[in-house]
């Protein structure tokens, strides 16, 4: 890894000393306020929605979203920016506006929660499990990001660099819960942008803007299909190789929607605002960010793409996955250099943490006082959530290594969600508008729907069956587990007895419950500027418009 070895300085090495200080400064403070489970779980539910908005997207600012959708900004193109205008904006505006007023209204701690309440408990510990299980693989790929970048770019050994990233992340959390987990996540949105934003700018001067870009594309390995988005997709002929069914169904509805609505790592970002109009504003406010974010991703992809030769190699400095690191050994200054590192390490811990926070919230609540130890002080439950915490970060540490094996860890994150999050959205989503849909229901559709997504994932391994990449298949792995949930959500209805509507108030279409009420919904979004559902048309209408020149 010695090509990506960076020219740090004093002053480089003195600015991500002072972010990690000001890191942990906020977890000492956020501690003075936690006095109860609630405070440490979901931040006492007194967030406003500014804060709460930003925090959403920030928490998806990890490995994923910076090195990994910079990876695929060199290694597909534009084709990219589907993860953001179809794979993201329209999911979110649907969890404000549609979802967030059952979770939030029926006054859930957790997503698996809302499962145990709308069907049974065997759904619930399935689904807890489940996310748990994902959480710390999930907090593992950022972790081992973190790690190697910090030992390509500064020389540190691995060990330090996993041992300091999860110890700081690992120590704040543990300090003030949830509550220091988003207010570090909005500082750390903006330290992000500081550290990318310079790339994007002196990378296309380097290159002669835009045109110059374009131009440089064009005689690329990718050539002109890099460029476009949907223009090439009515067959698989083009850098993603998925058709447009795969792109619009798989990623667009059923992984984005899977993803977006029903992972508790965002969710509980929602559940922490201070009244329902702030929670339905929440995914809706991070809708805006995420519509410019592939400025400062996917463009310096492209820039790298035509800047550093070589890239694309399976091993070593030039995979895909070293898109950022690259441009900042090759642009950066001294300074601005110690900016863009820091940003980079906070994106790590922005990701990492809403990992380790969501874990941590449902395995207390929801395996370890729901299974385990019942009926126990509020006090118990805290201290519990602080080991978790430890415990989580420990199987983080373990689970890093996993992440070693992609060349690309965009892919192998993409097919987590296809076995965890696409089962789940279908379960969700057919129990919340179809109140005659059965516990044993919810509980093998969701069963299945993972079984049948594996089933094609192992398949593809042991080349049984065959994709033009790991992403189609990721789009039509989650295709078939959202179908087969659906298709054994109506089938095992239809021999099974449902729950009586006095017990599904609040948690289904129809059956409003005190709290879930029309009146209660629209009574704090009578300012215009305030209303989710304009904000939340705003920003579709916006994704739309921005593919346009793209297309």
């Amino acid at each position: 890894m010695s090509g990506l070895r960076l020219d740090v300085n004093f002053v480089d090495y003195l600015i991500l000393a002072i972010y990690f200080i000001t890191v942990l400064g906020v977890g000492f403070m956020a501690r003075r306020a936690i006095k109860n489970s609630s405070d440490f779980f979901l931040s006492g539910r007194s967030m406003p929605a500014w804060v709460t908005g930003l925090a959403f997207v920030s928490a998806n600012l990890g490995a994923l979203e910076i090195i990994g959708m910079a990876a695929n900004g060199a290694q597909y193109g534009l084709m990219t920016l589907h993860y953001y205008w179809v794979g993201a904006v329209p999911a979110m505006v649907f969890l404000g506006i549609v979802m967030m007023p059952f979770y939030y209204g029926s006054k859930v701690r957790s997503v698996p929660e809302f499962l145990r309440r709308r069907f049974n408990r065997p759904t619930h510990l399935f689904n807890a499990v489940s996310f748990a299980v994902a959480q710390v693989l999930i907090a593992g790929v950022n972790l081992y990001a973190l790690a190697l970048i910090l030992q390509a770019l500064l020389g540190w050994p691995l060990w330090l660099s996993i041992v300091i990233g999860a110890a700081i992340v690992l120590s704040y959390i543990t300090l003030g819960g949830l509550s220091s987990a988003i207010y570090n996540e909005v500082l750390q949105f903006f330290v992000i942008l500081a550290g990318l934003i310079p790339i994007t700018i002196i990378g296309l001067v380097k290159v002669g803007g835009w045109h110059g870009l374009v131009e440089k594309v064009q005689g690329s390995k990718l050539g002109d299909a890099a460029l476009h988005t949907f223009s090439n997709t009515a067959g698989t002929d083009n850098p993603l190789g998925a058709n447009w069914i795969g792109i619009i169904f798989g990623l667009g509805f059923v992984l984005s929607f899977g993803y977006w609505t029903t992972n508790f790592a965002e969710v509980q970002r929602a559940l922490s605002a201070k009244d329902m109009s702030a929670a339905r504003r929440t995914p809706i406010i991070g809708a805006f960010p995420k519509l410019l974010i592939p400025v400062v991703t996917v463009i310096p992809g492209l820039i790298a793409l035509v800047t550093v030769q070589g890239l694309g190699a399976d091993e070593g400095a030039l995979k895909y996955d070293y898109a950022i690191p690259l441009l900042m050994r090759d642009l950066l200054p001294n300074g601005v250099l110690g900016v863009a590192v820091t940003g980079l390490v906070a994106s790590f811990m922005a990701g990492m943490a809403a990992n380790v926070s969501g874990f941590n919230t449902v395995f207390t609540y929801d395996i370890w006082q729901s299974y385990i130890r019942k009926d126990r002080p509020d006090g118990y439950y805290l201290r519990v959530g602080r080991i978790a915490t430890i415990g989580g970060v420990i199987v983080g540490i373990g689970t890093a290594f996993i992440a070693a094996d992609f060349n690309n860890i965009m892919n192998y994150i993409q097919a987590l969600f296809s076995l965890f999050n696409a089962p789940l959205f279908a379960t969700f989503i057919v129990g919340m508008f179809w109140k005659r849909m059965s516990p044993w229901a919810g509980f093998f559709s969701l069963v299945l729907g993972f079984l049948a997504s594996l089933t094609l994932y192992l398949g593809y391994l042991g080349d049984v069956f065959t994709f033009n990449s790991d992403l189609e298949e990721s789009f039509w792995g989650a295709g078939a587990a959202f179908v087969t949930a659906v298709v054994v959500a109506v089938v095992v209805t239809l021999f099974t007895p449902s729950k009586p509507e006095s017990e599904l108030r609040g948690l289904v279409y129809g059956l409003a419950g005190p709290s879930t009420g029309a009146d209660v919904i629209v009574s704090g979004d009578k300012v215009w500027w305030r209303n989710p559902v304009l904000l939340g048309t705003i920003a579709v209408v916006l994704a739309v418009v921005l593919y346009i020149p793209f297309w």
